[in-house]
This record gives C-alpha cells, sequence and structure tokens, in this order.
C-alpha cells in the first residue's frame, strides 16, 4: 500500500496503537532537543525520574534564548546546564554556538529520524527530512528516559508546490500564504508535507523556514522530502554517512490536499499582531518603521544573510532605522565572513548581535514606544517584543532589508536586479563549542546557583474540585500572555515561585494576588487557549497557584498537553452559551471527578453557579490516568516501564 512520507516515519516509530485518524498513538524518540529556557526545568524533570543517561540516540542541551547576562540567574542556569549535561551524557552547545534549530539542522537533523523538542518551532528539522515535533520539557525529560512520545494521530495535509518563486519572493512568503489561507488555528490536529517539481529550487535552510513557521498554523509538524537537495546540504556539512533519500510512494494518498503555485505567490507580510494577519506589501506599503530586525530561527541562515548582504553592498540603512542582524549559529558567522558577507553588513550600518533568539522572545532589541518595527521572525504576539502595545511586523528577509533601506515597508521588487548567491564548495566547519558530556560522569559535580529551585510536583488529584472563576479571557490567548516572555521574566525559568509572580500579568496583573487569596480556581478561555510557544510554565505556574482545571472552547496542542502533564484537567465548553455565560468569580463544583475520569464517559457534570452544565474531557485512558495521579511525572514514576 502507497504511504505517505509522515506515514512511512510514524510507522517505523510505532511503539504503541494503531495509526487510525485521531486516535491516540505512541512513538519512539531517536533525539531529543533542548533549550536553556525549556533545559533547566526538563534536566531537573530527567533528575526525578532517577535514570542515570539518556535512553535516546542522542540528546543535545542548547543555550540560545537567556544570553543576557546583566545579572546572576543566567549565568547560574547556565553553569547548571553544563555541568548537569556533562554528568548525565547529553551533548551542550555553549552560549554564543547558536540558535538551537539553526545548529540542530546544520549539525544533528538525520532523515527519516523522529526529533523530540522541548521548543515550538522543533519542526523546523523537517526541512532537512526529519519528523521534529515540538512538546514541553516533561514530554521530553520522558522521551529522554526511553518512554514513547503519546499524542493523536494528525491528518497528513499534503502540500503540493508547483512551479518557482519569482524574483524577490522568498520561502518565507509560502509559509505566509498558508497562514493567509488558514489562520493561526488551520494547522490544528496536522502534519503538512511538502511534495511536487516545485520543492527542487528550495535550499534546506529554504525548506526550514516552512517547517519553522509551521508551527504558527498550530501544525503538529511540517515536512519536505530527503532528495538530491538536502544530499548537498549534507556535503557541506560534511555529514555524508547521516543523508539518505526518503520520501514518499507516489500513489500516497493525503488525508487533505493543498495546491500552492509559486510563481503566481508575490512579496507577502504578517501584520500586528499575529501571524495570522497576513496582506499583500502593497496593502502596507510605505508604513514609516523604526527598527529592522533580520535573524531568528527562521531567517539567518547563510543563504539569508549573503542574500541580505548582497542587496546592502553600496547601500546603508536608512537614518531613522535602527537595524539588527542575528546570525543564526557561529557556523553562519564563520561563513559569511569568510565569504565577505559581514563586511557589506556593517559597512551598511547593521549592529550585529550574538547568534542567539535575543529580540524574538523580548531578550533585547525591544522596539520603541508607538513605532512600527519589522522583523523576519515568526511570531509578533502582543508585547512578546518586550514593549507594550508594540507593532510587529513579519515578514521575508528581502522585505525587512528593503524596509531598513528605505526607512518603510517597500516591496522589494523596487530594489532591481536579485541577488544571486552562489553556494560555496565547503563550508567552515567548527564544533569545538558542542561540549560532550564526561566519560567519567560519576566525578563531575552539578553547580546549582541560587536561582535553580527545587522542582514543585503535585500531589494526586483531589476528590471533587471546587473554587471560583480566577480569569476570563478569549480567543487565541498565547503563552506569551499567560507567562511572558523578556529577559526579566525568562531568567527565572528554572525558579518557579519567582516567576509564578508573573502569570496572566500582560492580561491581568491582578490575577496572582487573586489566585492566593482564593487558594487557587478555574481558568476560562475561548478558542485555541495557550497558542504559540511549548514554554511548559504556562502550565506549571498556574499549578502552583493552584489552578484546577481549564475550560475553554478548544486549546492549541502543545499546551493541552502541558496542561495535563502538570495535573490541571483541560476541558471543552458543550456549548458557546456556556462559556457566554462564565464570569469572573462564578463559583464552579466539579464532584467525584475521579470517579467521572474512571468512567467511560467522554464529558464530565459541572456545576456553574445554580446551572448544570457538561465539559468535554480526555477521551484517552492513558491521559485520565495521568490526570487522576497528579501529573506525568507522578505517574511515569509509578506506572512507566522506564521507572523500573
Amino acid at each position: 500500500m502507497a504511504r505517505t512520507l509522515t506515514e512511512k516515519i510514524l510507522s517505523s516509530h510505532l511503539a504503541d496503537g494503531q495509526m487510525k485518524l485521531s486516535e491516540e498513538i505512541g512513538i519512539n524518540v531517536d533525539r531529543v532537543l533542548l533549550q536553556d529556557t525549556t533545559g533547566t526545568m526538563a534536566c531537573l524533570q530527567f533528575e526525578a525520574l532517577n535514570i542515570p543517561k539518556p535512553a535516546c540516540e542522542r540528546a543535545v542541551q542548547y543555550v540560545d534564548h537567556n544570553l543576557l547576562q546583566v545579572s546572576f540567574e543566567n549565568a547560574d542556569d547556565h553553569r547548571f546546564l553544563q555541568t548537569f549535561c556533562s554528568k548525565y551524557g547529553i551533548y551542550f552547545s555553549k552560549p554564543g554556538n547558536g540558535i538551537c534549530h539553526q545548529v540542530n539542522l546544520e549539525r544533528f537533523s538525520i532523515p527519516g529520524e523522529v526529533l523530540l523538542g522541548a521548543d515550538s518551532h522543533t519542526p523546523t528539522a523537517g526541512g532537512a527530512g526529519m519528523l521534529g515535533i515540538g512538546v514541553g520539557g516533561l514530554d521530553v525529560a520522558v522521551a529522554m528516559g526511553g518512554g514513547a512520545f503519546y499524542f493523536e494521530m494528525p491528518k497528513t495535509v499534503g502540500v503540493e508546490l508547483k512551479g518557482r518563486l519569482k524574483p524577490w519572493v522568498s520561502s518565507k512568503d509560502i509559509i505566509l500564504e498558508l497562514l493567509r489561507r488558514l489562520s493561526v488555528k488551520g494547522g490544528l490536529g496536522c502534519i503538512f508535507e511538502y511534495y511536487g517539481e516545485g520543492i527542487k529550487s528550495l535550499s534546506v535552510p529554504e525548506r526550514a523556514t516552512i517547517t519553522n513557521m509551521g508551527a504558527e498554523l498550530g501544525a503538529t509538524s511540517s515536512i519536505f522530502p530527503s532528495d538530491e537537495t538536502t544530499r548537498d546540504f549534507f556535503v557541506l556539512q560534511k555529514r555524508m554517512q547521516d543523508w539518505k533519500p526518503l520520501e514518499a510512494d507516489k500513489s500516497a494518498v493525503y488525508d487533505e490536499n493543498i495546491k500552492i503555485n509559486l510563481d503566481e505567490i508575490e512579496p507577502l507580510i504578517a501584520c500586528p499582531s499575529s501571524p495570522g494577519n497576513v496582506k499583500k506589501i502593497s496593502e502596507v506599503e510605505g508604513t514609516e518603521v523604526s527598527q529592522v530586525i533580520i535573524g531568528s530561527c527562521t531567517n539567518s541562515s547563510y543563504r539569508d544573510l549573503m542574500v541580505v548582504s548582497k542587496i546592502l553592498k553600496g547601500r546603508h540603512a536608512h537614518s531613522s532605522v535602527d537595524f539588527h542582524i542575528n546570525p543564526g549559529s557561529r557556523q553562519v558567522l564563520q561563513n559569511i565572513t569568510r565569504d565577505g558577507g559581514l563586511e557589506s553588513l556593517i559597512t551598511a550600518g547593521a549592529r550585529i548581535f550574538e547568534n542567539g533568539c535575543d529580540g524574538c522572545v523580548g531578550i533585547g532589541s525591544a522596539p520603541p514606544t508607538h513605532s512600527n518595527v519589522i522583523r523576519s521572525f515568526n511570531r509578533n504576539f502582543p508585547e512578546r517584543s518586550g514593549t507594550k502595545d508594540d507593532k510587529v511586523f513579519l515578514a521575508s528577509s528581502e522585505v525587512c532589508v528593503a524596509a531598513a533601506i528605505f526607512g518603510k515597508i517597500t516591496d522589494p521588487r523596487k530594489l532591481g536586479e536579485y541577488p544571486k548567491v552562489i553556494w560555496p564548495k565547503e563550508f567552515v566547519i567548527d564544533d569545538s563549542m558542542i561540549i560532550s558530556p564526561s566519560s567519567k560522569p560519576s566525578e563531575v559535580e552539578i553547580v546549582r546557583g541560587p536561582n535553580i529551585k527545587p522542582l514543585p510536583i503535585r500531589g494526586s488529584l483531589e476528590t471533587d474540585l471546587a473554587g471560583e472563576v480566577l480569569i476570563k479571557v478569549g480567543d487565541d490567548v498565547s503563552t506569551d500572555a499567560i507567562v511572558p516572555a523578556g529577559a526579566a521574566v525568562m531568567a527565572l525559568r528554572s525558579n518557579v515561585p519567582a516567576i509564578s509572580e508573573y502569570v496572566f500579568r500582560p492580561v491581568d496583573p491582578g490575577f496572582v494576588a487573586r489566585a492566593r487569596e482564593k487558594k487557587g480556581g478555574f481558568i476560562v478561555a475561548g478558542q485555541n487557549y495557550g497558542q504559540g510557544s511549548s514554554r511548559e510554565h504556562a502550565a506549571l505556574a498556574p499549578m502552583y497557584l493552584g489552578v484546577k482545571a481549564v475550560l475553554a472552547m478548544s486549546f492549541a496542542r502543545i499546551h493541552y498537553a502541558n496542561l495535563i502533564n502538570f495535573g490541571i484537567i483541560p476541558m471543552e465548553f458543550s456549548e458557546s452559551k456556556d462559556y457566554e455565560a462564565l464570569k469572573l468569580g462564578s463559583k464552579i463544583h466539579i464532584g467525584n471527578i475521579i470517579k467521572q475520569l474512571n468512567s467511560n464517559k467522554l464529558s464530565v457534570d459541572a456545576k456553574i453557579d445554580s446551572e448544570t452544565i457538561s465539559l468535554h474531557i480526555p477521551t484517552s485512558k492513558r491521559l485520565r490516568e495521568i490526570l487522576i495521579f497528579g501529573g506525568l511525572l507522578n505517574y511515569t514514576r509509578k506506572k512507566s516501564s522506564i521507572s523500573k
């Protein structure tokens, strides 16, 4: 029977269940990815499992987010992570080596393997034919211990690319076109698989831009075949031993089909404040900008920066623009320097920032108040930049550099002839900042500074759930709104009591005090609650504050799993009128919750003030057991075979 590429990879990794749409399956994981803002907690969780070293093929911890060291917290975390990795058999990518997704693509991606990452943009690996799935840190900790990763069997959406992009139109515009068509909820429960003649003209970094931003569709993952273009990339990386051809069978059947004619796409832009708010450049052209940043894990490759460098040759950034460049990795910076690209960037007035995430997560590069900024990033959720009431546009490197030159959003096709970037015959390859674990782990002492606090562990589920609605929010609330990004907050990722003080601060500054006064309670939300970053702190910190359940119209995939992992029950309204009737302070009582979870019912009855309503709950027996135990860590330690 003909199979899609997704089906081939999932079937070869299947550990539990049947590959039937929407049914829960468990898959074996080959490799795991950790970054510093999720890694500290994931390491503590792995330690709590009492397993001496990862059971998966390879685990890599990157430091790429919390690079700003204005006080001891980040430095403490970096030292903790490096010593922890040395002792527990994990590779460590030092600060300055690059963004996890770019470095993984370069040095650790393997076609046909499964990568589980504690970062929502882990699907970037799909640009090299690797199935990457973003999850919370606890799921990664369990996978490191050898446990299967469980999720609902997704739809496979076949995206046929036809034709060829015209000059000044880039792969960024392909994913923006999909966001324009489908919205930020359009990929929920789906894996996007790209194929067709059009993919041949896209390099691996260009493909990776598309798979990276599939996360903004809400997709489980995105993937390209491994073909001769992929082979060329592995040759440059001097990793031919890791390459193999892999594609869907010719007559494979997809659950859904999308066709994109590449030669019909024009430059696009995502307007404030959602990646799904996509318009043609012509609709916003002339909008003045105060800041331009090119970089992040989407558009910071060798190709991106060499294109920008060639465009800037003989030109200078506009006097009113603060122009930043974030190389994706040390490898990128080394190679553009060797090939003369860095000189043009500096001469044009660009500020060269560290090889890291920087402004994408509001750590540095916050824009001015009441100004428009444009970035080649993947997200522009409200205040994610670090500035209140920010106005962030997202676009390709080509559109960004045009804005830097003219001081306003400009169709890049006005810049003349499109520059041609010729790939070098070989790359400078230097892995000296990737530190191998110790060969004598028993002699390694883990260094824990005062910012490394013990892991909070929830007890078993209570018999009855009772309390008040602590906050009511609308649709598309992101994890940035639940636990903000930014330098001050993200430095506290290893300190749950401290980071809990910031829960919902951008939305309702009184939430934390209310949660403490009421001794916990409930969150009520609209559609797609918890979209965006995989940050498990958006579940862990509310759990610490006593949140018992979240009642929503629907949930984003990763946050839904994170809530269950930390013993908070995600419940979906049966009718929108029930959501509309609830208000701040409404009293909720759900009796015999353990008995209800142990039954085969698809819903539970809840008393809301004087009315009784029905709420949908997780249908999987395994997920219900996790909730009864009080979360995945308790469940794994007590029941999973990997803890025996």
